[in-house]
């Protein structure tokens, strides 16, 4: 209860000191009543670990809201929902649900856990959608870097490439998809960060010494699922990245392309791994809403 009191007060901060700034929109004014926090939801339990989430969304929902699963980064071995949320203020601001998910990390559980949590992940909405009020035929599957990796696994995969624990994925008939996927520099090559000039440790530590590590490392990578009936797909990655090679998204892009899946590279030219300037985001997100839009989402 004190966990969810903290997060529901640090949100409340958050768009007060919004709303008494000189950049405050009419909606963060009045979000505390517009919006509720339902926090720490339970929606997978594997390996002794409660996988939970955090859902946003309105009070008064009139018609079923385009929603956004958000997936924090930091590796797959560190991070939390809680230090991502302020990736949801944007989404909310467009006036879309948001649903914030943790899942195993590598100290719980080593690759693939986090694909298939997150897949849960998205499974859970779609069981859950009347209740939230939740439309889901317009899921938007977002993270960054590692984050960006599993949106990206979680909205390209199908029930038959392996990933969906339980097996009974379909529910009622309908198999959650995404609608789009915005990727924040995430990695879609995992094997190339194996070893060679792009090493990374925490590939290396998410991988461990598992058998067949090459080939785990090429079925859990987002470049193993490119086909024609994947969503669209909108990549922002700066071009001086030093934890994930901007060159994986440029050859993501031309994959894509080749096989005729909408999708868009935006680069920021001299951006490390995140921490882009105000105006670079303002661009970006600009893009993003007109991404949306262009593919019905709003």
């Amino acid at each position: 209860m004190q966990k969810k009191r903290l997060l529901g007060f640090a949100l409340l901060a958050l768009l007060t000191a919004r709303a008494f700034g000189q950049d405050a929109g009419p909606w963060t004014i009045n979000a505390v009543n517009d919006y509720r926090i339902v926090p720490n939801v339970t929606y997978s339990v594997a390996n002794n670990y409660e996988c939970k989430l955090d859902v946003y969304t309105k009070r008064t929902v009139t018609k079923p809201l385009p929603t956004v699963l958000l997936i924090h980064g930091g590796g797959w071995v560190a991070g939390t929902k809680e230090g991502a949320m302020m990736m949801a203020l944007p989404y909310l601001e467009m006036g879309l649900a948001v649903v914030n998910v943790e899942y195993r990390l590598a100290t719980s559980s080593l690759a693939p856990a986090a694909v298939e949590d997150c897949r849960l992940a998205l499974r859970w909405v779609f069981k859950n959608a009347k209740q939230y009020g939740f439309d889901t035929t317009k899921i938007i599957v977002t993270g960054g870097s590692a984050g960006g990796h599993l949106a990206l696994m979680t909205g390209m995969l199908d029930v038959a490439d392996g990933f969906d624990m339980p097996k009974d994925w379909d529910y009622s008939g309908v198999q959650p998809k995404a609608a789009v996927i915005v990727n924040w520099f995430g990695i879609t090559d995992v094997k190339d960060l194996l070893g060679g000039p792009n090493k990374q440790n925490y590939a290396v530590f998410w991988i461990g010494n598992q058998l067949n590590k090459d080939e785990l490392a090429q079925r859990v990578s987002p470049l193993s699922y490119v086909r024609k009936t994947l969503p669209p797909i909108l990549t922002i990655h700066g071009d001086k990245d030093g934890l994930v090679p901007y060159g994986q998204s440029v050859r993501f892009h031309a994959k894509l392309t080749a096989a005729g899946v909408p999708n868009q590279l935006i680069t920021v030219p001299g951006g490390n791994h995140g921490g882009f300037s105000k105006s670079e985001m303002v661009r970006i997100y600009g893009a993003i809403k007109e991404f949306l839009k262009s593919n019905g989402i709003q």
